[in-house]
C-alpha cells in the first residue's frame, strides 16, 4: 500500500479498505520506522494484537516516556522539557556542559545535538526545534560512558534480551555537535554489566507497557550502573533485528516478532541466543557534494567474513553534510570468531569502499 507510515489516519484508511476488499490482514509490525502510533492504530482498528495506544503515545514523547520511567524507579539521566531559550540557558548555567539537546518527538537523530561552550545555543535551540513536529525540544545530560543498543522480546509474562550491542561513535568529535553513531559490535565489551543492562531494559519496557512483542532499546552505561535513554516498541533499523541478530546469536527475532503479532505465545527458549559469534557493522559518509563514482563494492563483497555490503548513495545524488543517521552511505557487516576479529574485518571492509564527490551547491 502506498502511504507513508508517519500518518497514522493514511494508514488506517488504507489498511482497513485492504482489509475489507482484497485480504484480511493478521499482524501488523514495525522493522526499523519509529511509527508506534501507526502500529497501534492499525492494530486496534483491525482488532489484531499489539501493543495499547497508550504504549505507543509514550513511546512517540520522549518527555512522556521519560516521565513514566522516572516515576516507576527505572534508572535514566536528568532531563527537562524546553520551552524558551532563556531556559536553556539556565539549564546550562546550573548543569554546565556538555548536554544533550534533542527534539521531543523526532527519529533517526534528526535534530539532536551534544552542547558544549563551542556551541552557539541560539542557533542549537532553533536548530533542533525545527525538527519537531510538534515545536518541542527538551534537555538531557549527557553521560559520558558506553552506549549500547538492546533489543528485548516479551511474551506471556517474561522477558528476554538476546542482543546487547556496543554502539561506535568514533567519529563523534568529526560530527559535532550533531550525535551520529557510526557502527556496532558484537558482543557487548561489558562483562559484569551486562545482566544489570537486561535488567533495566526489561524493566522499562514493561514500565512501558510493552509485555507482548519487542522493545528495541538505547541505553548507556553510568558509573551508577545503566540508564535508560529511549524504549521504542518496535525492531531495530540498520539490519540489527534482520541480519546482525541471527549472524551473532542464531535468534530469528523478525519471526519471533511475526509469530507475536499474529497472537502467538513464545518460549523463551525461542529466542535465546544459540551461539554468541563476533559480529559487527560499520557505516561509511559521504564528503559532501555531488557522487560521481561509487568504487570497491565488489572487492569489499570477497573480503573475509563480509556478510553484508549496502551502499545507500547513488552516482548523481548531491550529499548534504553529515547531522543525523539518516545520511550513511553504506555500511558492511562483517562476522569473526571474536569480536575483535569481527571489528578488524568490518573497518578493512568499509575502508575499501569509495565513494568518490564533487563539490556541488549543496546545503549543509
Amino acid at each position: 500500500l502506498i502511504v507513508s507510515t508517519y500518518d497514522a489516519s493514511a494508514t488506517m484508511h488504507q489498511a482497513w479498505a485492504y482489509h475489507t476488499q482484497e485480504r484480511s490482514i493478521d499482524g501488523v509490525i514495525a522493522l526499523a520506522a519509529d511509527v508506534p502510533l501507526t502500529v497501534a492504530s492499525v492494530a486496534q482498528l483491525l482488532g489484531l494484537p499489539g501493543h495499547s495506544m497508550e504504549t505507543a503515545t509514550l513511546c512517540s514523547d520522549k518527555v512522556l516516556m521519560k516521565d513514566r520511567l522516572s516515576a516507576a524507579g527505572v534508572p535514566i539521566p536528568w532531563y527537562q522539557q524546553v520551552v524558551s531559550l532563556s531556559m536553556l540557558r539556565d539549564h546550562v548555567a546550573e548543569r554546565g556542559y556538555p548536554l544533550v539537546l534533542k527534539p521531543v518527538d523526532s527519529r533517526g537523530a534528526r535534530g539532536v545535538l551534544r552542547l558544549t561552550s563551542a556551541v552557539d545555543l541560539s542557533w542549537a535551540y532553533a536548530y533542533s526545534m525545527q525538527y519537531s513536529p510538534t515545536g518541542r525540544v527538551m534537555c538531557e545530560e549527557y553521560i559520558d560512558g558506553p552506549q549500547i543498543s538492546t533489543e528485548t522480546v516479551c511474551c506471556d509474562g517474561w522477558a528476554v534480551t538476546p542482543a546487547v550491542v556496543d554502539r561506535n561513535y568514533s567519529r563523534l568529535d568529526e560530527f559535532a555537535p550533531h550525535i551520529v553513531e557510526d557502527g556496532g559490535s558484537w558482543g557487548t565489551s561489558l562483562t559484569s554489566d551486562q545482566r544489570a543492562v537486561c535488567d533495566v531494559a526489561e524493566q522499562a519496557a514493561r514500565v512501558l507497557g510493552i509485555t507482548h512483542g519487542t522493545a528495541k532499546g538505547d541505553m548507556v552505561s553510568a558509573v551508577d550502573g545503566p540508564k535508560v535513554i529511549e524504549i521504542a516498541p518496535r525492531l531495530s533499523g540498520g539490519f540489527m533485528s534482520s541480519v546482525q541478530i541471527p549472524l551473532a546469536t542464531g535468534v530469528d527475532l523478525v519471526g519471533a516478532a511475526i509469530r507475536l503479532a499474529l497472537g502467538e505465545i513464545l518460549n523463551p527458549s525461542d529466542v535465546t541466543p544459540q551461539f554468541h559469534h563476533g559480529c559487527a557493522i560499520r557505516y561509511s559518509f559521504a564528503s559532501p557534494g555531488r557522487v560521481t563514482a561509487i568504487m570497491g563494492v565488489e572487492e569489499a563483497q570477497t573480503m573475509p567474513g563480509v556478510q553484508r555490503v549496502e551502499v545507500f548513495a547513488h552516482v548523481g545524488e548531491d550529499i548534504k553534510s553529515v547531522t543525523n543517521h539518516t545520511q550513511r552511505a553504506a555500511c558492511v557487516i562483517t562476522t569473526g570468531s571474536t569480536r575483535e576479529e569481527a571489528v578488524i574485518r568490518t573497518q578493512a571492509a568499509i575502508n575499501f569502499l569509495n565513494i568518490q564527490a564533487r563539490e556541488a551547491h549543496v546545503n549543509g
